[in-house]
């Protein structure tokens, strides 16, 4: 599909908001989780994209009731929320995770669009 720069293990992959862009054309069924507050998701977020608050206390039973097996794409602002989320994601069972590099402010960098509510 295309060439990821940065691979932590099988089941992470960190991507560029440019080959995010390519997954998000390609698997048009493919889960995009915002780990924002609603605040900051308002403020502007990736289109596609679903808001689960990784400071909610609800945080791991709302990623609990989303289907492990299914790929799906994580990013926050700039990769740390992400980044400390996959260690709950992988142990709830996710078996593949998309991490957006920098977060929504590398996706904003490269001039890619994002949405308000």
């Amino acid at each position: 599909m295309f060439n990821c720069k940065a691979q932590n293990d099988d089941i992470v992959t960190k991507v560029t908001p440019e080959e995010l862009e390519v997954l998000l054309k390609e698997q048009k069924e493919m889960k995009l989780i915002d780990v924002r507050t609603p605040e900051e998701f308002g403020a502007g977020h990736i289109s596609r994209a679903e808001n689960i608050n990784f400071f909610s206390e609800n945080f791991s039973k709302s990623l609990a009731e989303l289907d492990k097996e299914e790929p799906l794409i994580i990013y926050c602002k700039s990769g740390r929320r992400s980044g400390k989320s996959i260690a709950i994601f992988k142990e709830l069972g996710f078996t593949k995770i998309y991490e957006l590099e920098g977060g929504v402010l590398n996706w904003k960098s490269k001039d890619f669009e994002v949405k308000t509510k």
